[in-house]
């Protein structure tokens, strides 16, 4: 394997999609402790997980990890911040909005 070689990783992970008024969420935790780092890439197998209103679904499913390059990891790191502040839209008007 070279330094500009991507290892790619199957694991097993569980896929909890919440849709209730106290919590609207999508999580994937990996069953056997992988870790994802910056720069990885992770891909989840199967059809999308659909809860209806006020269901909460649990599924075992499989995993692909895509380990990002020393290279990849290091602009990762580097232009992080800069990304996040892409997501920030900051607007001030003197108008009031009702």
């Amino acid at each position: 394997m070279t330094i500009f070689e991507r290892k790619v990783e199957r694991v097993p992970c569980t896929v909890e999609v919440s849709h209730r008024f106290e919590s609207l969420h999508a999580h994937v935790r990996f069953d056997n402790g992988a870790v994802v780092h910056p720069g990885d890439e992770v891909q989840v197998l199967g059809q999308p997980v659909l809860a209806a209103w006020g269901e909460v679904i649990s599924e075992k499913r499989e995993a692909i990890i895509t380990r990002a390059t020393p290279l990849g990891r290091f602009w990762t790191r580097l232009t992080g911040d800069l990304e996040v502040m892409e997501l920030c839209e900051f607007s001030f008007s003197e108008e009031m909005t009702v």
